[in-house]
């Protein structure tokens, strides 16, 4: 089952603040990945006003999204939040997978680190 189905999203503003005080979080160059641990999967793909304007915007959450469906089955269930900076735009594919993976890797969320 895909991540983009409504049971899948995370649109509780008391989750979302929760999250964002004590969920794990790294950095990267194209955007910031919250996360807390749970039963089942539930995540937000986020991009402020600051990223630009609508179709900007949808285009970041876009191609996160899109990279996030390539590793679906690999990472642990939980909470998660994306939020996407200005880089996320116009960032090389390879990059963008890049800076995913290592957040991936850094916040420990693989099910198996022996297969990455």
């Amino acid at each position: 089952m895909s991540c983009l189905s409504k049971k899948h999203r995370l649109n509780n503003s008391k989750d979302f603040n929760q999250i964002y005080k004590s969920g794990k979080k790294w950095h990267t160059a194209s955007f910031v990945a919250f996360f807390t641990p749970g039963e089942k999967l539930q995540i937000a793909f986020v991009a402020s006003k600051k990223v630009g304007n609508a179709v900007q915007r949808a285009r970041a959450k876009r191609r996160l999204r899109a990279l996030y469906l390539n590793y679906e089955n690999k990472v642990q269930t939980g909470k998660y939040i994306i939020v996407a900076k200005n880089s996320a735009i116009n960032r090389d594919p390879k990059e963008l997978q890049r800076d995913f993976l290592f957040a991936i890797k850094k916040l420990q969320l693989f099910k198996n680190e022996k297969t990455f």
